[in-house]
């Protein structure tokens, strides 16, 4: 494959990379840059399902002390066995409504205009959620608790519609319950680990026969890029919501959700 053909990939890659942790929703991003480069299709979908990979690897790679400490503490450590817990438990309900409306969210939802309408009305609820400024009784993921962590779940619920983002339906629900923008940001990060392996495995299992040897060149391009954007995303994001707020995320999805609404209106 050249240049000019891994061009696509790479910039897909990068799209995934960057918006995947930041609250501005990388499903939408992506269908939005596939349109713009003729880069549709069940392959393509299935190709973007595949760069996630990149993605979650970049969290696992950036947390792995922390990852691995977890771990070694799990059968002993009762903080870290209560977040192993809850985690799990804020990751089951979108796990289940889902794999239950999985088909209908695909089939009638995922459009760019459905993605416009669901950014700028994603970014309102950022800014009236920072605008009541909850309060942070959590300051480490570690001691979230049960309730906290099935209201961050519910949020992410709301995430299976596209556009309204994985990151921010989980941070802002994190912020609502009590948590620290870091914290909050922190949690977002290891939700994702199951919430996008999960989805990742399921959709590879059920279309993989589309994909070829052929098809390496293309799907390792987008993997590394989507890798090494998210890595800077990640450790660029934890600094910056240490000392600003998601305001600016929220007037970029009201800007960019506008100006791709006016488009596919006229």
């Amino acid at each position: 494959m050249d240049a000019i053909m891994l061009f696509k990939p790479v910039i897909m890659g990068i799209v995934e990379g960057i918006t995947e942790f930041l609250p501005i929703s990388s499903t939408g991003h992506l269908i939005i840059t596939g349109e713009l480069l003729s880069f549709t299709g069940e392959k393509a979908k299935l190709f973007e399902i595949f760069i996630q990979l990149g993605a979650i690897l970049a969290v696992l790679w950036a947390y792995r002390q922390k990852i691995f400490s977890l771990i070694a503490k799990f059968p002993n450590d009762r903080r870290a066995r209560s977040f192993g817990i809850n985690l799990m438990v804020a990751f089951l309900p979108a796990a289940f409504i889902g794999l239950l409306l999985h088909k209908i969210i695909k089939q009638y939802l995922f459009s760019p205009p459905t993605v416009a309408v669901a950014l700028v009305i994603g970014g309102i609820i950022i800014l009236f959620i920072e605008r009541q400024k909850p309060s942070n009784k959590i300051e480490e993921v570690e001691d979230i608790t049960f309730k906290v962590a099935l209201s961050i779940g519910i949020a992410q619920v709301l995430a299976l519609f596209p556009g309204v983002s994985r990151s921010g339906a989980t941070i802002m629900g994190g912020l609502l319950a009590g948590l620290s923008r870091k914290a909050s940001t922190e949690f977002s990060f290891f939700l994702a680990i199951p919430t996008m392996l999960a989805a990742t495995v399921f959709e590879l299992a059920k279309n993989y026969k589309m994909l070829s040897f052929c098809d390496f060149e293309m799907l390792a391009a987008g993997f590394i890029t989507a890798f090494l954007s998210a890595l800077w995303v990640v450790n660029w994001l934890i600094k910056f919501v240490s000392r600003h707020d998601f305001k600016p995320f929220a007037y970029y999805r009201i800007l960019f959700g506008g100006i791709l609404m006016w488009f596919y209106r006229f």
